[in-house]
């Protein structure tokens, strides 16, 4: 399973830059002066108090848009549902999946299938098991 540390957020420390506007995916269009500012911590950060950030080690989540080194940010106030994509701890490690309920039953779900020795992690009552907190946002480098 992957090894996590979850980063704390300072929130005294802007995140902010200049938005340029929009930019269109499909034919160019003339440049509009759109300009505004952008916070990214009030864009990606819901509640501040619960939010953490952590970067990806491994690659079981790589169809589910996590990369081996991009970062995720992970929300604890968010209450988990079907298939969300959870930072969960299982037995004494951290690990991101995709969180399978269905009638009483709960599996984490990996996200490769390119590589078939991920497998669904059944959770049973002898497992030591918490959702830790719901994915918000993936953070990926180009």
């Amino acid at each position: 399973m992957e090894k996590f540390v979850p980063h704390s957020i300072d929130y005294d420390t802007q995140a902010e830059g200049e938005l340029m506007g929009e930019v269109k995916a499909g034919f160019p269009s003339p440049a509009e002066d759109m300009r505004e500012k952008l916070d990214l911590i009030k864009l990606l950060v819901k509640h501040k108090a619960s939010t953490f950030f952590f970067r990806v080690s491994g690659v079981s989540m790589v169809d589910a848009a996590m990369d081996e080194g991009d970062i995720i940010i992970v929300d604890r106030a968010i209450d988990p549902y079907n298939n969300c994509k959870a930072v969960c701890f299982i037995d004494g490690e951290y690990t991101v999946k995709r969180v399978e309920m269905s009638a009483g039953r709960l599996r984490l779900m990996p996200a490769n299938e390119r590589n078939t020795s991920y497998k669904p992690i059944e959770i049973t009552a002898e497992n030591e098991f918490m959702i830790w907190g719901v994915v918000t946002y993936v953070i990926k480098k180009m």
